[in-house]
């Protein structure tokens, strides 16, 4: 299975670049959940992220922007 190396910014996963499956048309997904267990009495929650796009110069690329208000 093909992936992208997909920049993540917002949110917990700020900063990072984690290799995201490609669809059947080889594009990203519009939106990715990370499910995050339950642990030390802070209860499970799922971060979202909206794919947007990072345009430099001619070229560009898609990245993903921590959704506050989706994620719970």
């Amino acid at each position: 299975m093909k992936s992208a190396d997909t920049e993540f910014v917002g949110g917990p996963l700020d900063g990072r670049i984690l290799p995201i499956p490609l669809g059947p048309m080889f594009g990203v997904p519009k939106k990715y959940k990370v499910p995050v267990p339950a642990h030390e009495g802070v209860p499970a929650r799922t971060l979202v992220y909206v794919r947007s796009k990072q345009v430099r110069g001619l070229s560009w690329s898609w990245r993903y922007e921590y959704d506050e208000a989706a994620s719970g």
